[in-house]
């Protein structure tokens, strides 16, 4: 049995009522978040980017930080990264800044461990949030609270964490811009 959350209001209020870890798989090469896209033209045509439209997200991990709650993810990368996710080497920095633990998986060693090929939330080690895509943007997540359920993700969490690398080690190491 599921619940589902709905984008927007609803699904920020579940971003905000974790009360340890929220952690994230990210597996996507693409998304088309409307919020995103004037930022990601003008990444792409090489104008800067005041990030006043990633502010509140940032704001909202800062203050999880402070109040001693954690934000993890873990980022699935293509080999070569799609476009998208070169504009997300340039980002991640500040989500890091504002407190957010993100790591790196490519996808070739993503499907070698027989990792999930979709998104989910899992929070303080008791639900899941199944994130469900319409033409690479999100359109709701199926809330799962059953024990069976909850343990096979918090199985895929632990593996992907333990294979992941830190961002900026990624980024030294695998990023096309380092070689």
């Amino acid at each position: 049995m599921s619940t589902w959350v709905r984008p927007g209001a609803e699904f920020a209020d579940l971003l905000r009522s974790f009360r340890h870890r929220a952690w994230r798989w990210e597996r996507q090469g693409t998304y088309r978040q409307p919020d995103e896209q004037e930022p990601w033209r003008r990444w792409r045509a090489g104008e800067p980017d005041d990030l006043a439209w990633l502010r509140p997200w940032l704001d909202d991990v800062a203050a999880a930080a402070r109040a001693g709650k954690t934000f993890a993810r873990v980022r699935v990368f293509q080999e070569p990264p799609t476009e998208y996710q070169r504009w997300q080497l340039d980002l991640s920095p500040e989500n890091i800044a504002a407190g957010e633990d993100v790591r790196v998986l490519v996808d070739h060693q993503a499907d070698r461990l027989d990792l999930p090929a979709n998104d989910f939330w899992f929070f303080d080690d008791e639900h899941v949030a199944l994130m469900h895509f319409e033409d690479q943007q999100f359109a709701g997540a199926s809330v799962l609270a059953d024990p069976v359920e909850v343990d096979r993700y918090r199985s895929w969490r632990d593996t992907a964490w333990h294979h992941a690398i830190p961002f900026p080690t990624y980024v030294q190491e695998h990023s096309p811009r380092s070689r």
